[in-house]
């Protein structure tokens, strides 16, 4: 490639503010490929050029030349049938024409899955998916999401909302933060413990399943919900009531018979321990947010 091709290239992707980086991204390379593009080191291939005249709005020819290509109006003969067929009322030709424009100069969303899956809607959005960057997402509003090998990192209104920081941990904006607060709190305002006195005192009064003798275990499940409410808008795992689940489930063991009943069910003590360590060596990802 000559100079002057590479420093149009250069010029066309400053003109439309657009990073070697997203560049890349938006056509399915490495950024060091249009690097080398711009410094006249190497040649984009056909389907490249083409791309790139895509993106940027302009013929192979006025890329490659700097020159526009001549517009040539067909201008159609008059002739008396013409003529006649005007004065008859007839829009024909014009129909014609009017759907000749609209097929030529109508958008229409572009699909390529040279070097993975890359999509471009006419509406501004855009997929890019590759495995040497990742998965790259950006709406027409401008809002991005990328995930690859650096990290996460999510922009909102132009302002970095979830990014992972020199130590690889996923970093959460305040504002987003605040949302997530909110859901939580209207879980946690569920009144759930009016769903389970409910169910105690229906299953006690039925009989149903041992009756009276089994029926309080529903009201374990009280401490269960709202600690499951706190471990996942939190993202702290050890937050939850594990060991209220495991007395709920060594008591089913019990009257139902299974796994040894109450003689051998008590293994069931032992996954207490394994799963806080899970907990501290894998589970533990929150934040604690003032």
């Amino acid at each position: 490639m000559n100079i002057e091709t590479a420093n149009r290239l250069l010029q066309y992707r400053k003109k439309h503010n657009l990073s070697q980086e997203e560049l890349a991204s938006k056509i399915g390379v490495s950024r060091q490929a249009i690097s080398k593009w711009e410094r006249a080191e190497a040649s984009p291939d056909t389907d490249n050029l083409i791309l790139l005249a895509e993106i940027y709005s302009v013929t192979l020819d006025e890329l490659l030349k700097g020159k526009k290509e001549t517009e040539v109006s067909d201008e159609k003969p008059h002739s008396d049938t013409a003529g006649a067929n005007n004065k008859n009322g007839s829009d024909d030709d014009s129909d014609t024409d009017d759907a000749d424009n609209k097929v030529r100069y109508e958008k229409s969303d572009k699909v390529s899955f040279k070097n993975g899956i890359h999509i471009d809607s006419d509406n501004g959005d855009s997929v890019h998916i590759n495995f040497k960057d990742g998965i790259h997402v950006q709406s027409k509003d401008g809002d991005k999401v990328d995930v690859g090998w650096s990290g996460v990192h999510v922009e909102e209104d132009g302002k970095k909302r979830v990014y992972t920081d020199e130590n690889g941990n996923v970093m959460v904006d305040k504002k987003l933060n605040n949302k997530r607060k909110n859901v939580k709190n209207k879980w946690q305002k569920f009144p759930f413990f009016v769903i389970a006195l409910i169910a105690f005192l229906w299953w006690g009064i039925s009989g149903v399943f041992f009756g009276w003798a089994l029926s309080w275990i529903v009201l374990l499940t009280i401490p269960l919900y709202y600690t499951l409410v706190d471990a996942v808008f939190e993202r702290k795992p050890s937050h939850f009531a594990y060991p209220v689940l495991v007395v709920i489930a060594y008591i089913m063991f019990g009257y139902l018979n299974i796994c040894g009943g109450w003689a051998f069910g008590w293994f069931v003590f032992l996954t207490i321990p394994v799963y806080y360590w899970i907990c501290a060596v894998y589970g533990d990802n929150g934040e604690d947010n003032n």
